[in-house]
């Protein structure tokens, strides 16, 4: 089963989802010589929700504590968050859960 998390933005209050647009770019500079080495990576799930603090009117850490509980983060090839649960059950729990604690400020939506 897999579900879509939304935030509430703390700007602009509406519900928000992250999304990756291009993957993360990491060279060195090194001190005695020129380096010729890029990485291109996409962030895991949870780092692209650790990213979120400060942007989210909840503290992103509980979130992905929560969720770890039930399903795993995960990101789609197009850069879209979504969380992977193993069934109905972890989806209604993880769903309680994340109203009990965090109200309207997180909403879990089947996809």
């Amino acid at each position: 089963m897999i579900a879509k998390l939304w935030f509430k933005c703390a700007a602009m209050h509406d519900p928000v989802c992250p999304k990756i647009l291009s993957p993360c770019l990491i060279t060195w500079e090194a001190k005695f010589r020129d380096v010729q080495v890029v990485i291109e990576r996409r962030f895991k799930g949870d780092e692209l929700v650790r990213r979120m603090k400060g942007w989210v009117t909840v503290d992103p850490e509980k979130v992905i504590e929560i969720v770890n509980r039930y399903g795993k983060f995960k990101i789609n090839e197009k850069g879209e968050l979504f969380i992977e649960l193993p069934d109905e059950i972890s989806y209604k729990s993880l769903q309680s859960a994340l109203q009990e604690i965090f109200s309207e400020e997180v909403i879990l939506e089947k996809i």
